[in-house]
């Protein structure tokens, strides 16, 4: 054979290799970030989930401590933060927020023993606690998600095409201020 020959079917071969490479690893990278999508997605399902339980704690507990506007205007304030949070950022500042202010109220709903053995609440109680659980879950999935994303679109040699093919890192949701959320806020009477 002759020696172009041989030099050009070389040059197809890898050319082909290099396409089916490049349509491998940015399939890869479409399904890894679909997946980030449809996990914040869960995420904000989950907030808002949250978010729509809110109001009726308040109401259950306003009815018993109808004096507590502060508490009450915390909750409120927080969980429209929740609803107009629009980046992973923003969702972890108002979940700080809304998490500091759901301790107040529970603390407030401590001193009301009938409020306490009220069915509604318990139940309202038992939801928020169950929607808090998918609410760590939903975020634990879309950490993760975020970090197989970022760690793919970062490893060589995926990371010498990924920032043409528009492909950037993804924010992940982290609580901003994990202090304010540590302790138990103190309610004085």
């Amino acid at each position: 054979m002759d020696i172009y020959i041989i030099i050009g079917l070389v040059i197809i071969a890898l050319a082909i290799l290099g396409v089916g490479w490049l349509w491998i690893t940015y399939n890869t990278l479409v399904k890894l970030k679909v997946r980030v999508e449809a996990a914040w997605s869960d995420v904000t399902i989950q907030l808002k989930r949250r978010a729509d339980l809110i109001p009726n704690v308040v109401e259950t507990v306003k009815g018993y401590a109808s004096h507590e506007r502060g508490v009450y205007e915390a909750v409120t304030e927080a969980r429209a933060s929740i609803m107009s949070a629009s980046t992973p950022a923003d969702a972890a500042k108002a979940e700080g927020q809304l998490e500091g202010a759901l301790k107040s109220l529970f603390a407030v709903a401590e001193a009301y023993p009938d409020l306490k053995a009220s069915t509604n609440f318990l139940q309202l109680q038992a939801d928020l606690v169950d929607t808090e659980d998918k609410v760590m879950a939903s975020r634990r999935f879309y950490n993760a998600g975020v970090r197989d994303f970022n760690t793919s679109i970062r490893m060589f040699p995926t990371s010498l095409i990924a920032g043409y093919l528009s492909f950037a890192p993804q924010e992940f949701f982290d609580v901003e201020d994990a202090a304010s959320i540590a302790n138990p806020p103190s309610i004085q009477f």
